[in-house]
């Protein structure tokens, strides 16, 4: 299930309003009711192949999946200089693609909706909530990337990565991706899970879809990236969204910072938070069965919550 795309799944080209191609799939429940609808977003540098088990277990739980890159990521180009860095303008331009994939997918499919993200996926579907973008009836985030891991207060960070992408060229990458191009550093997955096997799944795809292949970001991307995460954290932001919110993360990432999304939780009026430790990485999703098993159960059960209130609210119908 993990290395290949199932028969029912439909890969397709979905094209946003100024043309440019976005890779999607789509993932039909396989038998039994449907609980609703649920759209996944990966994060950076990610490809929808890295969570094909995870479709596979929401859709045999009655969830109609979807999932697509973010324009510049995975098949759907890039907006870099070269093949591997990954770049944006702005954040605001996946928010605008996003609010029109949304559309677009809300009235194919049945209600309730949800919208999950990983890592910057989860960073984005929040923002887009926060803006009203979009309106899913619930969010999932995973391993959020409201903050990232480092030693200075955000923002020091935000001045440095300023200075760096004002310099030269912002589409320039802000940190080493490997001795030898196009491999990826050692002990890149000492970063992302403990699961050696669920690791090596990247790479046999990597190997079996090139496109797929993105290294580090760009000076560009991390100065917009402390920007957005500064519009999250404003003041009275997070408080006005309403929305039921399940948030799984660890205290053990080294990626993104766990107290960020700590904070957010809190500051959230309706969020629900599960916390792992040292036995999970970032890639909470893609761990040894037993945190991702725990991680999967906490948000089926929130799901099954968000499933039970649109039945009784009768949302089960495209708009």
């Amino acid at each position: 299930m993990r290395r290949a795309i199932p028969a029912a799944a439909v890969e397709t080209s979905w094209h946003l309003p100024g043309g440019h191609p976005i890779r999607r799939i789509d993932w039909p429940v396989p038998a039994g009711p449907e609980k609703g609808s649920l759209l996944f977003m990966p994060g950076r540098g990610d490809a929808y192949e890295k969570y094909l088990e995870t479709f596979d277990h929401w859709a045999r739980a009655g969830w109609q999946v979807s999932a697509a890159d973010w324009r510049g990521q995975a098949g759907s180009g890039r907006l870099g200089a070269d093949k591997v860095t990954g770049h944006v303008d702005d954040f605001s331009t996946w928010i605008g693609d996003l609010a029109a994939l949304w559309s677009d997918w809300k009235a194919e499919l049945p209600g309730p909706y949800v919208l999950a993200g990983h890592s910057m996926g989860g960073h984005l579907a929040l923002r887009a909530v926060m803006e009203q973008a979009v309106d899913p009836d619930a969010l999932v985030l995973s391993a959020p990337m409201l903050g990232f891991h480092g030693i200075l207060p955000r923002p020091a960070m935000h001045r440095i990565a300023s200075f760096m992408a004002g310099i030269g060229d912002p589409r320039r990458p802000a940190w080493k991706w490997s001795e030898k191009p196009g491999e990826v550093p050692a002990g890149r997955n000492l970063l992302l899970t403990h699961d050696d096997d669920r690791y090596a799944d990247e790479l046999w795809w990597r190997k079996q879809r090139p496109e797929l292949v993105m290294g580090p970001g760009s000076w560009g991307w991390v100065e917009r990236a402390y920007a957005s995460i500064e519009a999250i954290f404003a003041l009275g932001a997070l408080e006005a969204v309403e929305i039921p919110t399940c948030i799984i993360a660890t205290a053990a990432d080294r990626l993104v910072r766990y107290r960020a999304t700590a904070e957010a939780a809190r500051r959230l009026p309706n969020a629900e938070l599960l916390t792992f430790g040292r036995e999970a990485r970032h890639e909470i999703l893609r761990e040894e069965d037993s945190v991702r098993d725990r991680a999967l159960a906490f948000i089926d059960t929130f799901l099954d919550r968000i499933a039970a209130q649109g039945a009784a609210q009768g949302t089960g119908q495209a708009h």
